[in-house]
């Protein structure tokens, strides 16, 4: 799996029950002149409140192509007045709406709900995604104020009574309403949204509900401030340059640069990934620095200092186990997997269950080939040694070597970033898709690092605006994630303004970012995100892009992983970043055959992670534990996954996917996910691979689509059958 969180917005991300409200989220709107003059467009602004917009950015629509926020005129200061005014204005909208003496319409409802919240979707959108991407202590701050207010503001639309039974009106006759598909799937999302909401609750429970959820935001913003701030402070110190011994000489300059940037003149930094494995564990041959950098990561929110997570973590699961029940569910996981293809926590149980022994055991497996090799090269040892957990990566690299004679920094010099964005990502997009790419410079941006790319269709008409943000930074949260601030809807006439950001470390001045091939896949990854926002053509905000259940928004991207080793892509992007002389056939065929390779372990690790995500989220009230690693132990031992060389890929104190990244109870969508995704692998391959032809049907019938109508439905379509289990199986070396 690849380090990727989709971005969910303010509010969806920490509450996962307002997918309907677009306020501070993906996406948002305004009305129609059928509730009130006061809708039209967005709710007039005082004299005053006029004299404010004048130098606050958010208090009109951005000028800027595509609607691109001004970065270079926001301050920290203009979000919280543009938050306060953009929730009065769309709790007038939303009152206007349910407050309508006219008889409730499928317009002047559901519609004008749609159009609602277009100021607060602009300061939110933003806010969101440079407090992901660029925070600081000022953003931080009105974060944590802003959390527990946009939880009351969600909860002040979903628990509106007077709304409820508009929509509740119209949910009942909506057979003989005459609504085009995508129409009537609007209707039934938004009542289905309202009453998982809570919008039937009495009233003493809906007070109950409402105060949950605020401290579950203030929880939720807390987890993910603690993880930023511990893995910068846990960043490991390395007094000499001969304990980096096996490291390349551009990445020991790269650790010199961040020790002194950190004012350790002399001395070397290793930053921490977001997961539990670390880049540096496969190649630096001391072990005692391995085992000390495995275990500054695994560590991480549980030291017992200002940043520990333990406490949090379990709050949150006894707090969403109380809001389930509350709701009628028995836990917080049935009441996520009801909403998605999966449906059951029966079905993700089966699921995980019937991958975990043949995972273990091939895990076990490529464990006893490692522990001959360690033997080999540790007989001096008295007693011998152990494989352990610090260990896994750096003889798992020496066996690849030797079997496909093929090692990462073979590969690292046909992998330039550049060349993989523009020869490789950009590439395959418009072989397959037409659609092409021209960088501009004239647009202002948030870090110097970003860059941003103009997007035209296959007929050279604008399509889309693409932000790029590959560069680790201090104030940058890990791992890889796309991002929307502008979503496609032909309702509101908007077109996307998409991001990807990657946490790639940024070389000293002068040499050039040579990529791993983990990190080349992420990239085709999140650019798979990127085409699902892009190609969005749908009328409704609610259904725009990757507004799709979680269980199903992994599986475009991770089909686009496939063109990062298609041999017309590879062949075009992989030149030495030097010579320009492409990748020798031989490598390139030892790449592919390579891919197999180290199965047992990522798929245990996966699993650890995703067994996890559903013990704690299938808790009932009555079984909240008091100690969250206790509790984590208990429950790999219990899932039969207790293998120590395999740390899970997140534990729970630095699970941002789980606690911070709205996934909660949701991580298994990776696997779920892979299912329909190599299947699909297999009909490209079957009908011709990389082809316009291909292409055109692919985003026709999915990326096109967005929510609009049920995902499995659209994989029909696509496919002609439901998916068969057995390509992925076959990838991942079980059949």
């Amino acid at each position: 799996m690849h380090r990727h969180r989709r971005h969910l917005g303010a509010i969806a991300a920490s509450l996962l029950l307002v997918q309907a409200v677009h306020a501070a989220g993906n996406q948002a709107t305004t009305h129609d002149a059928v509730t009130s003059a006061a809708m039209t467009k967005e709710a007039p602004i005082s004299m005053n409140q006029a004299t404010m917009n004048q130098a606050n950015p958010f208090f009109s629509p951005s000028t800027l192509p595509f609607q691109m926020p001004a970065f270079d005129l926001i301050r920290a200061e203009h979000y919280a007045p543009a938050y306060a005014q953009g929730m009065r204005q769309q709790l007038a909208e939303v009152e206007a709406i349910a407050s309508n003496p006219a008889p409730a319409t499928f317009e002047n409802t559901v519609v004008a709900l749609e159009r609602s919240g277009q100021l607060l979707t602009r300061v939110g959108n933003t806010f969101s995604n440079l407090t992901a991407a660029n925070t600081s202590d000022e953003l931080e701050a009105i974060e944590l104020e802003m959390a527990p207010k946009l939880a009351a503001h969600s909860d002040r639309i979903m628990l509106n009574d007077k709304l409820y039974l508009r929509i509740d009106a119209l949910h009942e006759q909506r057979a003989a309403l005459g609504l085009d598909p995508e129409a009537l799937h609007l209707l039934e999302r938004y009542h289905l949204d309202l009453v998982r909401a809570g919008a039937k609750l009495p009233p003493a429970d809906k007070a109950r509900l409402q105060a949950w959820n605020a401290e579950l935001a203030v929880l939720a913003t807390t987890f993910s401030q603690n993880l930023l701030k511990e893995t910068n402070a846990s960043a490991l110190i390395v007094d000499s340059r001969a304990e980096l011994d096996g490291m390349t000489e551009a990445a020991i300059a790269g650790a010199a640069l961040a020790a002194s940037e950190r004012g350790q003149d002399g001395k070397f930094l290793l930053a921490l990934d977001n997961t539990s494995g670390q880049a540096p564990l496969a190649v630096l041959k001391q072990r005692a620095l391995r085992q000390r950098l495995l275990e500054a990561s695994m560590a991480r929110g549980s030291r017992g200092n200002a940043f520990d997570n333990r406490q949090v973590v379990l709050k949150m699961a006894a707090l969403r186990a109380e809001r389930a029940a509350l709701l009628g569910y028995a836990s917080h996981s049935a009441y996520v997997l009801e909403d998605q293809t999966a449906k059951t926590t029966v079905a993700v149980n089966t699921l995980l269950a019937d991958l975990a022994k043949p995972a273990l055991e091939n895990a076990r497996r490529e464990a006893q080939v490692l522990q001959r090799v360690m033997d080999k090269e540790e007989k001096a040892e008295k007693g011998g040694l152990q494989l352990a957990a610090h260990d896994w990566a750096f003889y798992a690299e020496k066996v690849r070597a030797d079997r496909f004679k093929v090692d990462e920094e073979q590969l690292k010099p046909y992998f330039e970033l550049d060349s993989v964005l523009v020869k490789g990502v950009f590439f395959a997009a418009s072989q397959l898709y037409g659609i092409t790419f021209k960088e501009r410079h004239d647009l202002p941006l948030y870090h110097p690092d970003v860059r941003v790319f103009d997007v035209f269709d296959a007929d050279g008409e604008p399509l889309a605006l693409f932000l790029f943000d590959g560069y680790a930074r201090g104030n940058k949260r890990g791992g890889a994630w796309m991002s929307e601030y502008v979503s496609q809807s032909t309702l509101l006439g908007n077109r996307s303004l998409v991001a990807n950001h990657l946490n790639i470390p940024k070389p000293p001045t002068g040499m050039p970012t040579l990529l791993t091939q983990d990190e080349v896949t992420t990239l085709f990854h999140e650019f798979g995100h990127a085409l699902h926002g892009m190609f969005s053509n749908v009328r409704y905000p609610r259904f725009s892009g990757t507004n799709v259940p979680l269980d199903f928004v992994e599986y475009p991207s991770q089909v686009n992983e496939m063109w990062a080793l298609w041999p017309q892509v590879l062949q075009n992007y992989a030149r030495h970043h030097q010579s320009g002389a492409a990748m020798p056939q031989e490598l390139l065929d030892q790449v592919i055959a390579a891919k197999q390779f180290n199965q047992g372990y990522m798929l245990t690790e996966y699993l650890k992670a995703a067994v996890l995500d559903q013990r704690w989220h299938q808790l009932t009230p009555a079984q909240a534990p008091q100690d969250a690693l206790a509790f984590e132990s208990d429950a790999l031992t219990r899932a039969g996954l207790d293998f120590a060389p395999v740390p899970p890929r997140y534990r729970s104190t630095y699970f941002s996917h789980s606690f911070a990244g709205g996934y909660a109870a949701g991580y298994y969508a990776y696997l779920w996910s892979e299912k329909l995704d190599a299947d699909t692998v297999e009909w490209f391959k079957q009908n011709g691979g990389l082809t316009r032809k291909n292409g055109h049907w692919f985003r026709q019938q999915l990326l096109a689509r967005g929510g609009s109508a049920d995902a499995l439905q659209l994989f029909r379509n696509f496919r002609g059958r439901d998916a068969s289990i057995d390509p992925l199986l076959l990838r991942r070396g079980l059949k």
